[in-house]
């Protein structure tokens, strides 16, 4: 009788776990697999999605050697790296980092992983493709009305008021040909990657016409999510979780940080400002299997378990190459133009952060990978892609 009450209580709680697997691949609408929550991501033998072990195998053994050999202390990495630059200060959180990881997702089940993959980390750059969902998500509501709109009819603080500030519109700022001209947060614009040796003209360039020139630059980057953040009137992060992470299940361990210096009052509320990098501290810091949710919802079209959290039309928008780089569209790297990952289609996509930070998103291939400190996407991608059987 014991034995009977001990099985009958092993199945009464392994049932209901078996019944959210089946609710999990079985979504009604979809054709896709979704994981669950944090944590329930199926995985598949590589067999099983077209894939040979073998080759995958040297795929991940080739990006674990591929680790960045700089120090892990990114406080040190950062202020190293940009050493050369004028109003360098770290005015953002900072963290030791782990060791390399990732994931390789095909056909929406993980294919392979290694490392921590749930050790929450800065991530750089990657943070301004999730500026750049809010930017969408701004738009499909309705508070920007056209990305080629002037920010002068939307911010009204002086920021967009000079002549040449006046002409630049949301596209600019996605893009990154805005070249506005400005302090925010103490940092000038021109201090940010200043080009030439010579620094008595780093202040007084020449200003180049909106839409004409490519500028990577971390103080109009964080010029577009204060801009979206008066649009919204709450803080990014808030928007983010409610609209993206929370329904995507990503875990409730990442943080999007501002500086200490990007406080400001709205509608009498005090709000921080995000940051879209950790060029002087803060951005994004997130764990490498939230990473991979994000990157599976552009994977999937901005489609989740049935519901369109982001419209087609912007996930279409994004992928536009800009005029004066035909590599980025907005904050996405592309691989257009002149194909970096030269066996990856033309149509695949990647968020990349500084140190070996990237979302790899490629819907030919129906593959999805995350790197950590892992320099050398290129490498990796073109090694996965020969896993696969043709």
């Amino acid at each position: 009788m014991k034995r009977v009450k001990m099985v009958l209580l092993l199945m009464s709680w392994w049932l209901p776990f078996s019944v959210v697997a089946q609710e999990q691949e079985s979504v009604p609408g979809e054709d896709f697999y979704f994981p669950g929550k944090w944590g329930e991501w199926e995985s598949r033998a590589a067999e099983a999605v077209g894939m040979n072990s073998l080759k995958l195998a040297e795929a991940v053994e080739y990006a674990k050697k591929a680790e960045n050999p700089a120090s892990k202390d990114l406080s040190e990495v950062v202020a190293v790296s940009f050493a050369n630059e004028p109003f360098n200060s770290i005015v953002g959180p900072t963290k030791v980092r782990g060791a390399a990881n990732g994931l390789i997702v095909r056909n929406g089940f993980i294919v392979a992983e290694w490392g921590d993959t749930k050790r929450v980390d800065m991530t750089f750059s990657c943070t301004k493709s999730y500026l750049s969902t809010v930017a969408g998500l701004a738009l499909d509501d309705g508070l920007i009305r056209d990305t080629n709109d002037r920010l002068t009819d939307y911010i009204r603080d002086g920021k967009f008021d000079s002549e040449h500030n006046a002409k630049i519109t949301w596209e600019h700022l996605l893009q990154q040909t805005s070249d506005w001209s400005g302090t925010l947060w103490d940092k000038p614009d021109w201090a940010d990657r200043p080009r030439g040796t010579d620094r008595t003209k780093w202040k007084n360039r020449k200003l180049n016409e909106p839409g004409s020139f490519f500028k990577y630059n971390d103080v109009r980057v964080n010029l577009l999510a204060y801009s979206l953040m008066e649009v919204f009137r709450e803080p990014l992060p808030v928007v983010l979780r409610k609209r993206i992470m929370d329904p995507i299940g990503a875990s409730p361990t990442w943080r999007w940080h501002g500086y200490r210096n990007s406080w400001v009052t709205l509608d009498g509320q005090k709000m921080q400002s995000v940051s879209g990098g950790g060029h002087w501290g803060g951005g994004m810091f997130i764990c490498s299997r939230d990473h991979a949710r994000f990157g599976y919802l552009f994977l999937r079209d901005g489609r989740w378990r049935g519901e369109q959290l982001i419209s087609k039309d912007w996930i279409k928008a994004m992928r536009v190459p800009a005029e004066a780089n035909s590599e980025y569209g907005y904050m996405w790297w592309l691989n257009s133009g002149q194909k970096r990952i030269k066996s990856a289609p033309a149509s695949a996509f990647n968020a990349s952060g500084f140190g070996g930070n990237y979302v790899y998103v490629d819907q030919e291939n129906d593959l999805l990978i995350v790197l950590r400190w892992t320099p050398d996407l290129a490498g990796v991608v073109e090694k996965v892609l020969a896993a696969i059987e043709k």
